[in-house]
C-alpha cells in the first residue's frame, strides 16, 4: 500500500467528474540545490478524476515527455464509461498545468503521486503510463509493493546454506484452481460468524452474499474501508476493533 508521507494537502471538496484541482502556479524553488538541504518536495500536481465505483481500483493514466493530461482525455471518458471505474489523469511536474520546478526525476516524479494518490483516496490502483510515464509508473511499483516481497519473502529459508522456499510451490500450482475456489457443501452453521471484508479487495463480491447466508445464515457481513485483502496488515486496529465488536 502507498503511504501518505508528506504535507502537501489537496482541496477534495467538489471533485466531480472531469473536474481540475489547481490550475498553473508559479515556479517552485530548488529544495535540493545545495549541500545539506533537504530532499526534493512533492509538487500538488493538476489532475482530473472521473467518478466511478468506490470498490474498484481505480485506474491512472500519465503521459509521456512532452505531453499531458489531456492526451488520455477521450481514453479516460471511455475507460471510466466502460467499466465504472474511477479514472484519473495527471500532469506531471513541469508539464500541462502542474507547477514548474528546477527538480526533475523519475524518483521525485514517483513521489508526487505517492504524495497525491493517497490524499485522493485512489490507492491500491492500477496505473498506465506511456514513455516517460511508463517508467515513471514502473518505479512506483518497484517502490511501493514492498509489504507484498515483505510477506513473500517470509516464505524463504536458508537450508544447507543455500536459500529455499519452505512452501510446496509445485503442489501449490498443481491445486490452485481448487485453492481459489470454496467447496460446495449443502449443510448450514447456525452459529454466529463475522465476515471481515476489506473495502479495497474483490475477492468477496456482493454476488457471493446469498450463498454466504445461506451456509452461515447468523453472518455478519463487515467492510473495513480502504483496506485491501490483508487487512490486519493495513489496518490492523480497525481489525483488532470488528473482532472486538463481533465477541461482545
Amino acid at each position: 500500500m502507498l503511504r501518505c508521507t508528506r504535507a502537501w494537502r489537496l482541496p477534495l471538496e467538489g471533485l466531480g467528474p472531469h473536474t481540475p484541482s489547481f490550475a498553473r502556479v508559479p515556479v517552485a524553488p530548488s529544495s535540493s540545490g545545495g549541500r545539506g538541504e533537504a530532499e526534493p518536495r512533492p509538487l500538488p500536481l493538476s489532475y482530473s478524476l472521473l467518478d466511478g465505483e468506490a470498490a474498484l481500483p481505480a485506474v491512472i493514466f500519465l503521459h509521456g515527455l512532452f505531453g499531458c493530461k489531456t492526451n488520455f482525455n477521450s481514453i479516460a471518458k471511455a475507460f471510466a464509461q466502460q467499466t465504472g471505474r474511477r479514472v484519473l489523469t495527471v500532469d506531471a511536474r513541469n508539464h500541462g498545468n502542474s507547477p514548474h520546478s528546477p527538480d526533475m526525476s523519475y524518483e521525485i516524479m514517483s513521489q508526487d503521486l505517492q504524495d497525491l494518490l493517497p490524499q485522493l483516496d485512489l490507492v491500491p490502483c492500477v496505473v498506465v503510463g506511456h514513455s516517460m510515464g511508463g517508467r515513471t509508473a514502473m518505479l512506483l511499483a518497484l517502490q511501493r509493493n514492498l509489504a507484498v516481497r515483505q510477506y513473500l519473502l517470509t516464505n524463504l529459508v536458508e537450508v544447507d546454506g543455500r536459500l529455499a522456499w519452505r512452501l510446496n510451490l509445485d503442489a501449490l500450482a498443481q491445486h490452485l484452481d481448487k485453492l481459489l475456489t470454496f467447496p460446495q457443501r449443502q449443510e448450514s452453521y447456525l452459529g454466529p460468524t463475522l465476515f471481515l471484508l476489506g473495502g479495497n479487495s474483490q475477492f468477496v463480491h456482493p454476488s457471493h452474499h446469498p450463498e454466504i447466508i445461506r451456509l452461515f445464515p447468523r453472518a455478519q457481513i463487515q467492510t473495513v474501508p480502504n483496506a485491501g485483502h490483508w487487512i490486519h496488515a493495513e489496518r490492523p486496529q480497525d481489525f483488532i476493533d470488528a473482532i472486538r465488536g463481533f465477541l461482545v
